[in-house]
């Protein structure tokens, strides 16, 4: 008889518009993402996103800089990783080289990154409907 094994959290990487999604849509993306998912998950803050979070605190509108600090603040209930960054790579190159390195899933809102995504056959979560999230893909 085989002993079960203990499912390893589900590995989600952030797009830094996941992270203002609590104060955008008053959605609770944990509550969510456990009633999503239905099983353990780590939501994982690469380097070059938690960059552009922190470059948005200093050089962007009042609003925009208040809702990035908010969202670096909430980045803390994440598992930061620091990733080795290509010479110029864009933050949504660095989330699809290392989602798919890792086979891991991402949640973002940006459709274009989600497109990308999409074409490599990796697992986006999305906010559906500014009311809900949603997959979009296969996630094993």
């Amino acid at each position: 008889m085989a002993i079960p094994t203990k499912r390893q959290p589900l590995k989600i990487i952030v797009d830094s518009n996941a992270l203002f999604v609590p104060l955008q849509f008053k959605i609770d993306i944990f509550v969510e993402l456990e009633q999503l998912l239905r099983r353990s998950f780590e939501l994982i803050l690469i380097s070059p996103v938690k960059q552009e979070l922190e470059t948005l605190t200093q050089k962007s509108s009042p609003k925009t800089r208040k809702n990035a600090a908010f969202a670096l603040t909430f980045a803390l209930n994440c598992t930061y990783v620091k990733v080795m960054e290509k010479k110029g790579e864009q933050t949504d190159d660095a989330i699809v080289r290392v989602a798919n390195a890792w086979k891991a899933s991402v949640f973002t809102n940006d459709k274009l990154l989600r497109k990308k995504l999409r074409d490599i056959s990796t697992p986006v979560i999305y906010v559906r409907e500014k009311s809900r999230l949603e997959i979009d893909g296969l996630i094993s």
